[in-house]
């Protein structure tokens, strides 16, 4: 009779946020084979009884000391080799974190650093295909849905919006256009607080209408044109 492999299931976090007007992804360096010394996903193996956002939270903390993460689920990857160790099927999210968060690598991670989107360096596993897939995920995201809110201050300028859109989109967006829809949307509100930005006058602060992720359109035409 044919002996049928056993399966583990882990999970893997496609970490983003902005540093210096830079889209960046959080990576651990690893301390133990497989990829001993190679930076890779934060991420591990789901412990019995543990739901998957519990264990990828989990996770986090320990490898890089990261808290209070939007998580959302993108994919699931199960390639037969893509693991040394076994079959083992990785259940991946697109997280999102303020860039004030400190890092803290521990457990199995000898290092957590921020690296620019178009500067990664080599990785274990399928990681480059998953962060591949996050990154296409987070563009639809960011213009049909207010995901947005995740990275910015709670206040923040139309130019520091346009500066993260153009971030996420990876192409810069006609000031004027883009400001009008945004407007159209109404997923802004004005507040009383200016912001000098360098030598120029001071720029209106706005906050998002509502501090929970939320649709805004169901089709990828928003920033568009």
């Amino acid at each position: 009779m044919e002996t049928r492999g056993f399966m583990q299931v882990a999970v893997d976090a496609v970490v983003f946020t902005v540093l210096q007007d830079e889209l960046r992804i959080l990576l651990i360096k690893r301390k133990y084979p497989p990829f001993k010394g190679m930076y890779a996903l934060p991420g591990g193996f789901v412990n019995k009884g543990e739901e998957l956002e519990e264990a990828v939270k989990r996770e986090l903390d320990e490898e890089t000391g990261v808290k209070d993460v939007f998580l959302k689920q993108i994919g699931t990857y199960g390639g037969v080799r893509r693991d040394p160790r076994g079959r083992i099927l990785s259940v991946a999210f697109l997280a999102l974190i303020q860039p004030n968060q400190r890092l803290k690598a521990a457990t199995d991670a000898m290092d957590a650093e921020w690296f620019a989107v178009d500067g990664l360096p080599e990785l274990g596993f399928d990681h480059s295909d998953i962060i591949s897939d996050a990154l296409e995920q987070l563009r639809y995201e960011v213009q049909t849905t207010n995901i947005a809110f995740q990275i910015l201050p709670k206040s923040f300028t139309l130019t520091q919006l346009q500066q993260l859109y153009e971030d996420v989109l990876g192409r810069g967006l006609d000031k004027r256009n883009f400001r009008k829809k945004v407007k159209e949307l109404g997923i802004l509100k004005e507040t009383s607080e200016m912001l000098r930005e360098g030598a120029h006058r001071p720029a209106r602060l706005y906050r998002f209408v509502e501090s929970k992720y939320s649709g805004i359109r169901d089709e990828i035409h928003v920033f568009l044109g």
